[in-house]
């Protein structure tokens, strides 16, 4: 069975948040928060009607506006373009006498939050789907990548036994003209002192 949807809002950078999410759990995974805000008291449930009718339309959408403004609640909202303010803050806003809104009074729609909370569990699957996509595709580009490194050093590694090879073989040439030299030598050497020999005899 569903579970009933409530009205969450936080703060984060440039903007407000808001969303329809069976638990504070739910909608701290939806906005990508590393920190439980709740607790922080960065994040509450929403009492403004106009924000939880927002939020029920769009259950498990991640609704934003310019962070400090009163204006409706969007899936996609600009930058604030006054920051350096002098205008009212939120609590100031709040607490203007009996203008001040209410926390609705309408009578529960149950059919309505049926459908909320199936809506934000559709959601919910899209938002599953589409990371499972996007992990899918992050290990696909790993394997690309290590299938790659692979590959490369397979063939620093092959080069390398053949460079050792050649070098071996190298090696041993120069060890055999090495022995051939001294073997000429020794010979050269001794037929040397027999025809220096043969020429102080001539010499008389």
């Amino acid at each position: 069975m569903a579970r009933k949807l409530k009205t969450y809002q936080t703060s984060l950078g440039f903007f407000d948040l808001a969303i329809a999410a069976p638990s504070m759990k739910a909608a701290l995974e939806a906005w990508g928060a590393d920190s439980n805000l709740f607790h922080q008291g960065a994040a509450k449930e929403s009492d403004d009607p106009d924000v939880i009718a927002a939020a029920m339309e769009k259950p498990g959408v991640v609704l934003r506006r310019a962070v400090g403004s009163d204006g409706p609640f969007g899936e996609h909202a600009k930058l604030p373009t006054d920051l350096g303010g002098t205008r009212p803050t939120k609590a100031a806003r709040k607490s203007k006498g009996p203008g001040a809104k209410r926390p609705s009074s309408r009578p529960v729609d149950k059919a309505a939050e049926q459908k909320a909370a199936l809506a934000f569990e559709k959601e919910q699957s899209r938002r599953e789907l589409e990371r499972a996509k996007e992990e899918a595709a992050r290990r696909k580009e790993h394997e690309r990548r290590q299938q790659a490194v692979d590959k490369a050093q397979a063939a620093l590694d092959k080069a390398e036994q053949e460079h050792a090879k050649q070098a071996a073989a190298i090696q041993a040439d120069i060890e055999t003209l090495e022995k051939k030299s001294q073997t000429e030598q020794a010979r050269w050497d001794k037929e040397k002192a027999r025809l220096e020999a043969a020429l102080r005899r001539a010499r008389g």
